[in-house]
C-alpha cells in the first residue's frame, strides 16, 4: 500500500507541489503556527533520502575527481554568479537577488540520482557528488550567503552552520551508517516505508513556507509574474549549461547524465529553512519558487536525455559512452 502510495505521489509532484503553495497561502495562519516544525520535517526529508547512500559512493572520487570538482565547483560557483548576474540584471531589489542566488547556491537535491538511475547514468558517481557535496555543505552555503548579503543584512553564520549540520550532514551521515550496517538492507525495508511521508514533507515544508510569502501572493503584480520567469529561467539553464558543458569536458553519456541532474537538481527544501529563518519573506519567493519546476524540468531532461543519446549512436552498437573522456 506505502509502494503504491509512493508512485501516486511521485507521478503527482508536479501538480501537489504547487498546490501545496496556494494552501499554504489560503491557510496564512495556520501555516505561520507550524513554521517551527519545518527544521524538523527537513531533518526527515534527508534521513529517508539519504538510506539509499553508502560509503562506497566515495571511491568514485578516486575514478572521477574532475568531474565531481567540476559539478561542485558548478552548484556553486558557476550557477551562484549567473543568478547573481541574472538577478541584478532584471530586478533593482537586493532581497530578491539574495534569494534568486540562495535558490541555486543550495546542495545538490538528494533525489538527483533517482533520475540518473531511470537515464541510466552512472549512479556511484551521482551518490558521491550527493554525499560529498552535503558534507561540504555547512562550510560552503554560509560563505557564499556572507558574500552576497554583505552588510546589507545582518546574518548569523555559524548558526547557519549549524542548522545545515544538524538537518543535512547528521541525518545523512547517520542513514549512510544505517544503510553500511545492514549493507543495503535498510533502504528496502525502513526506506521504502519512509518514501511516501518523505514527500508528504515536502508538500508540507511548501505549504508552511507558502504562508511567509502570503502577502506578495495575495495581490498578484507582474513583478511575481517575472520573479517566476527568471525562476524557470534559471532552472532551464542549470540543466543545459550542465548538457553542453558535459558534452564537451567529458564525452561520456553516463557521466553527462550523472551531472545533468546533479548539476541541474536543488535541495530547494534547505534552501526555503535558510530564507524563512534567517532572512526577510522577500527572500523565500524565488526559493519557494522552484519547487514549482523541480520535477517537470527533470523528466523533460529525461527525455532530452534520451534523444541525445540516440544522436550518437554510429552503428547501432555505439553511444558517447564508448568514447574516452576529455578529462
Amino acid at each position: 500500500m506505502l509502494i503504491h502510495l509512493d508512485k501516486r505521489l511521485q507521478k503527482l509532484m508536479p501538480i501537489l507541489t504547487p498546490l501545496s503553495l496556494i494552501m499554504g497561502v489560503l491557510l496564512e495562519r495556520i501555516g505561520g503556527q507550524l513554521v517551527f516544525l519545518v527544521p524538523w520535517l527537513f531533518a526527515f526529508m534527508t534521513f529517508a533520502g539519504s538510506l539509499s547512500l553508502n560509503f562506497q559512493g566515495l571511491r568514485s572520487f578516486v575514478k572521477y575527481p574532475w568531474v565531481i570538482l567540476f559539478t561542485i565547483a558548478f552548484l556553486h560557483i558557476l550557477m551562484p554568479a549567473w543568478a547573481y548576474f541574472i538577478s541584478n540584471l532584471l530586478f533593482d531589489d537586493h532581497l530578491l537577488v539574495i534569494g534568486f542566488f540562495l535558490s541555486v547556491a543550495v546542495p545538490t537535491g538528494v533525489t538527483s540520482f533517482i533520475w540518473a538511475s531511470i537515464c541510466k547514468g552512472n549512479i556511484p558517481l551521482s551518490l558521491s557528488i550527493i554525499l560529498i557535496d552535503t558534507i561540504l555543505s555547512p562550510l560552503v552555503l554560509p560563505a557564499l550567503i556572507h558574500f552576497v548579503a554583505g552588510e546589507n543584512v545582518e546574518i548569523n553564520t555559524m548558526s547557519i552552520m549549524l542548522d545545515l549540520f544538524w538537518m543535512v550532514v547528521l541525518p545523512s551521515i547517520a542513514a549512510v551508517l544505517l544503510n553500511e550496517w545492514t549493507k543495503g538492507e535498510i533502504d528496502l525495508t525502513l526506506g521504502k516505508t519512509l518514501a511516501p511521508f518523505q514527500k508528504l514533507s515536502i508538500f508540507l515544508i511548501v505549504g508552511i513556507n507558502g504562508s511567509a510569502i502570503a502577502p506578495y501572493l495575495k495581490n498578484i503584480t507582474w513583478e511575481i509574474v517575472g520573479i517566476i520567469m527568471v525562476v524557470l529561467l534559471l532552472a532551464i539553464c542549470g540543466y543545459v549549461m550542465c548538457l553542453v558543458l558535459g558534452h564537451f569536458l567529458f564525452r561520456d553519456y553516463e557521466i553527462i547524465t550523472a551531472i545533468v541532474f546533479t548539476g541541474g537538481m536543488r535541495n530547494i527544501a534547505v534552501g526555503i529553512v535558510i530564507a524563512s529563518t534567517y532572512f526577510p519573506a522577500k527572500v523565500v519567493m524565488p526559493v519557494v519558487f522552484g519547487m514549482l519546476f523541480q520535477q517537470i524540468l527533470a523528466s523533460q531532461f529525461s527525455r532530452i536525455l534520451e534523444k541525445y543519446n540516440e544522436k550518437f549512436l554510429s552503428d547501432g552498437k555505439k553511444t558517447l559512452t564508448n568514447e574516452k573522456p576529455i578529462v
